[in-house]
């Protein structure tokens, strides 16, 4: 467990106090590769990598090796070969993440759920009941690892941004605090990966700029920043620069988009396979969107070239929709228009996100209705599919191809 030396995050004299760190974040180490080694000992203090052609999750000592999640499970064992592979266990994943989120509300009613392995709690408020936001982070950390078995990491700090920097850095299993007088102490050596929204083009674009640490973004105007990476670009990562984040943790926050992915590793893929690939994830994230009862306006395209680069193609509907008809045909239409770069940059994942949710019913109907809507059609396969599982009803382009593994998520 690792604690800040308040000592070693001086600030500037001219910095005013701030209140008190009461968020937490707390994020599970290697979540997926951790439960393999809680469930079988002979894994423990040994490189693991679970997944096959694609790196769902390395242990740390694999990644001391270089290997990395979202990789090529061939170049991990090129970098790690005596590395162990498991088969993904989802269902496995999903109880450890059902039993930490339990932790996670005994500690708190205030829990915001980021992923099914990470969370951001507000425990302030709790001194009287509970010690101070440092106790109830330590306490937590024993907590989740005496009833589920698993390493986690907490960042404290007064802003959700802050508190998950913390978390990363304090890695793994540990718990680091950012008091609130020694914020920029703290942020500003730090790479500017670390804020959110750097990812690999904006940070080519800074680093060319000369901009290597966050204290280097502070430091050039608001202006000079956006005329590097853009307007909202610019203004964002100023602010996270400064160490201003005024975002609370709210509970029962709906999503904005419902996605899912498919990777596809580095071996040869037809116009078909890829084709197929995204007509499952299609079905898939439109069950969910009824499920929540939602309908979308924006069907967007997610792809991941064989050099690991990224592009991403949308379209806005005229009409908010769940039908998965309309929405295989406008994700269609978006994959043809792709096609071309994909033939000559290979692919090696494919995603779909419907995005601009609405409540659902409160869409207006299209004429004419027919005597059988899709809606109905819809809702009937997947009354079947809740009973009898996902493979009792599909597509006959399906039958006999792999359709990838089926993450757990967190309630939509």
């Amino acid at each position: 467990m690792f604690v800040s030396d308040r000592a070693a995050f001086s600030s500037p004299p001219s910095e005013p106090a701030r209140a008190e760190a009461t968020i937490l974040h707390a994020d599970l180490d290697a979540f997926y590769a951790s439960v393999e080694q809680r469930d079988d000992p002979s894994l423990r203090g040994r490189p693991v990598i679970v997944g096959g052609g694609v790196v769902l999750a390395a242990s740390y000592e694999a990644k001391a090796f270089g290997v990395r999640t979202a990789g090529s499970g061939a170049q991990a064992l090129r970098l790690c070969p005596q590395a162990v592979v498991v088969r993904p266990r989802m269902s496995a994943y999903a109880e450890a993440s059902r039993a930490v989120f339990e932790v996670f509300r005994q500690t708190t009613p205030l829990v915001e759920g980021v992923s099914i392995d990470e969370a951001f709690l507000d425990v302030g408020g709790l001194r009287r009941v509970s010690g101070t936001p440092v106790e109830i982070a330590t306490r937590l950390r024993a907590e989740v690892r005496e009833r589920v078995g698993l390493p986690i990491t907490v960042g404290v700090a007064r802003t959700k941004f802050l508190a998950k920097v913390a978390s990363a850095v304090g890695k793994p299993d540990g718990l680091l605090v950012v008091p609130p007088d020694r914020e920029l102490a703290f942020l500003h050596p730090l790479p500017i990966e670390r804020l959110w929204g750097v990812g690999a083009v904006t940070s080519r674009k800074l680093r060319d700029y000369g901009i290597g640490t966050v204290g280097q973004i502070a430091e050039i105007p608001e202006r000079e920043l956006m005329s590097v990476v853009g307007q909202a670009a610019g203004r964002h990562l100023h602010a996270l620069a400064w160490a201003r984040d005024p975002r609370r943790v709210q509970v029962g926050l709906r999503r904005r988009s419902i996605g899912a992915q498919h990777a596809l590793g580095r071996r040869p893929k037809s116009p078909e396979d890829i084709e197929a690939s995204l007509v499952a994830l299609v079905d898939r994230v439109a069950k969910r969107l009824r499920a929540a009862d939602r309908v979308c306006r924006t069907v967007v395209l997610r792809l991941r070239f064989d050099d690991f680069t990224r592009v991403t193609r949308s379209h806005t509907l005229g009409q908010a929709t769940s039908q998965t008809a309309v929405l295989q045909a406008e994700a269609r239409g978006l994959l043809a228009a792709a096609m071309p770069t994909i033939r000559d940059r290979g692919l090696s994942l494919v995603g779909v996100a419907l995005a601009n949710l609405e409540e659902g019913g409160a869409e207006q109907l299209a004429l004419p209705f027919g005597p059988l809507s899709s809606s109905s059609l819809d809702t009937t396969l997947d009354s079947l599919r809740d009973r009898f599982g996902s493979a009792a009803v599909t597509r006959a382009v399906l039958l006999g191809r792999d359709q990838g593994v089926t993450v757990p998520i967190l309630p939509d």
